[in-house]
């Protein structure tokens, strides 16, 4: 899209390279039953070597990296998944709701409506974020009781946001750029341009990250202006990001690997590869841990040097920590896991 003669073609293109990642996640969904905690299959659990450094993981007794205790039915098709501090939320792209799990026993709180095909969602302190892409907006829920406060342009087909203390950031994939909207009031105060395709974001705390899916890279931007401070090669098909306190992981969904590069200047630091044929989708961090959702597995790397420590045998999407375990997605369950 760089020039006036190739825009329309790549306008095009770009829509369609999204609309066949959610096609080709449909139909994947649909060709594959739910999958009940029964249905797991997992290796034996492993000792969590550093549960000693979360005060919650010491106070649970949770030492080991598996624990599927919890299943929670939620909305359809659930992608985008976030905490609040004391609970979880899915974002449910089939039926335009976003849905409030307490994290401390499984009990749903709440479903709530939103705009259309809600895909991401994040927490801005206070409140809940959730970008729905067939509107190309942005609502925002009081967390407490999910009363919707509003809901703002951005671009087109929203991804997964990030919060930077005061902005919510909305990649929009089409469009080839990233929203800034003050939290406070919604209010747009800033549109930058990214690569190919841009996806999701997440904060360092200084910068926003954006992966680009179609351009295979990542875009650090300067938080507080939108200044491009770096676009970084990575594998093909970059989706999901996290920040793990020093570097950034990248979740390569056509090359099957997760990238992990220095946060201070984009320097790929390890490549490492996924389960195979698993198509790595969302990433968190939980401390110690990345956790990498994906098509065939949940798998788990050590942060410190990428091996892997552990996988889970399942198909999930969006995974978030919350302080003692982590959560995922099961779109084609309508279910969310905690492990």
């Amino acid at each position: 899209m760089k020039t006036r003669i190739a825009i329309g073609v790549s306008l095009i293109v770009a829509a369609l390279a999204m609309a066949n990642l959610f096609a080709g996640q449909a139909q994947k969904t649909a060709s594959q039953p739910a999958q009940g905690g029964s249905q797991l299959q997992m290796q034996p659990p492993k000792l969590d070597a550093v549960a000693h450094l979360n005060p919650l993981k010491i106070a649970l007794l949770h030492w080991y990296l598996a624990d599927t205790s919890t299943s929670v039915a939620v909305g359809s098709q659930p992608y985008g998944v976030c905490f609040d501090g004391a609970n979880i939320w899915t974002a449910n792209f089939g039926d335009n709701t976003v849905t409030k799990v307490q994290a401390s026993t499984g009990q749903v709180l709440g479903t709530f409506k939103v705009g259309a095909q809600p895909y991401g969602v994040t927490f801005d302190g206070g409140n809940i974020w959730v970008s729905n892409q067939a509107d190309g907006t942005v609502t925002k829920l009081r967390a407490s009781d999910g009363t919707v406060l509003g809901t703002f342009p951005v671009g087109r087909f929203p991804g997964w946001l990030a919060f930077d203390g005061q902005n919510i950031w909305a990649p929009n994939g089409p469009d080839n750029t990233v929203s800034k909207l003050r939290a406070i009031d919604g209010k747009n105060v800033g549109t930058f341009a990214v690569g190919t395709s841009p996806i999701a974001a997440a904060f360092d705390g200084s910068a926003v990250w954006v992966t680009n899916y179609l351009a295979s890279s990542v875009t650090k931007l300067r938080a507080s202006d939108g200044t491009v401070l770096g676009t970084f090669a990575v594998g093909y098909g970059a989706l999901g990001i996290a920040f793990d306190g020093a570097s950034m992981w990248v979740a390569n969904r056509n090359s099957n690997t997760v990238t992990k590069l220095r946060a201070g200047d984009g320097t790929v630091l390890g490549t490492f590869p996924a389960p195979p044929s698993d198509g790595p989708y969302g990433v968190a961090f939980d401390g110690a841990y990345i956790w990498v959702s994906g098509d065939s597995y949940l798998f788990v790397l050590r942060a410190s040097d990428g091996a892997q420590v552990a996988s889970h045998s399942l198909q999930s999407e969006g995974v978030a920590f919350d302080g003692a375990y982590v959560w995922t997605a099961l779109q084609s369950g309508n279910r969310l896991y905690r492990f």
